[in-house]
């Protein structure tokens, strides 16, 4: 079920599926709700599951003033509060790993289990930074189309674009259904997050981190400057690269599942 908040007259889109405990998926950089579609549907089948439009994706709105991780994260609060869900687990793909973790900071008593899928604790390099420059001035000279064109292809391992060719065109159309505003203002949050390494390690929930052997932007080497909480697990999809719960979604969906289950359990 698709359903809309209102915040401040800020139009939060999400959906609904499934009953039971909740998790909420976070969709990354140039995506929307959308991109979880058939993962939710599965999983839905033992949990009630909650796919968000971060504000400027899909069909929520932008606030007037700059975003922030922590805006991105009140979004998903006022949601939960409109449901009346006083526990949750956060499943943060990528950019929603940010969103994920600027949630476990601030709503930490709503928080039953935290998973990173593609994701990291950590702020932007200099180096990242000024990457994120660069694509907004592509954006800013209309090179939209381009962008998403390059970024549906690139969060798949080298070896699984032949094989994912129909996701992939789905990725762009997605990508393309967010705004130039909405673009531009993702980037700005994501360059000017803070680092979120010592929230992490201050973790009392159970923790799943899942990563892509072949990801070009997450590599497994992240994990060398990680500081884990006391509960963790750790999972490596051997032929994934950015984009597990399409490239390995039965394994994905076995991790996230089994996760669900052992939060869950009764005590």
């Amino acid at each position: 079920m698709e359903k809309q908040i209102y915040n401040n007259n800020l139009r939060i889109n999400y959906k609904i599926e499934g009953k039971g405990n909740a998790v909420v998926l976070v969709h990354g950089f140039l995506e929307t709700s959308e991109t979880w579609k058939d993962f939710a549907k599965l999983l839905s089948q033992n949990c009630k599951v909650i796919t968000v439009d971060l504000p400027g994706h899909g069909r929520s709105e932008l606030h007037e003033e700059p975003e922030t991780m922590c805006k991105y994260a009140e979004s998903i609060y006022y949601i939960l509060n409109e449901e009346n869900i006083t526990e949750t687990i956060i499943v943060g793909h990528s950019m929603g790993g940010y969103v994920a973790l600027a949630f476990a900071e601030n709503y930490p008593f709503m928080l039953s289990g935290l998973c990173l899928f593609h994701s990291s604790p950590f702020a932007d390099d200099e180096i990242k930074k000024q990457i994120r420059l660069n694509t907004i001035q592509q954006t800013e000279e209309g090179n939209k189309n381009i962008i998403c064109s390059e970024h549906a292809k690139a969060v798949y391992a080298d070896d699984n674009i032949e094989k994912f060719k129909a996701e992939i065109k789905e990725g762009k159309r997605i990508a393309l259904s967010v705004s130039e505003e909405g673009i531009i203002a993702s980037l700005l949050t994501m360059r000017e997050r803070k680092d979120r390494n010592n929230i992490l390690e201050n973790l009392q929930v159970p923790f799943l981190y899942i990563l892509g052997k072949k990801d070009r932007f997450i590599p497994e080497n992240v994990l060398n400057k990680m500081n884990m909480p006391k509960n963790y697990k750790i999972a490596v999809l051997e032929n994934s690269g950015h984009m597990g719960m399409i490239e390995e979604k039965e394994k994905s969906l076995k991790l996230i599942n089994d996760f669900c289950k052992n939060v869950y359990k009764p005590q």
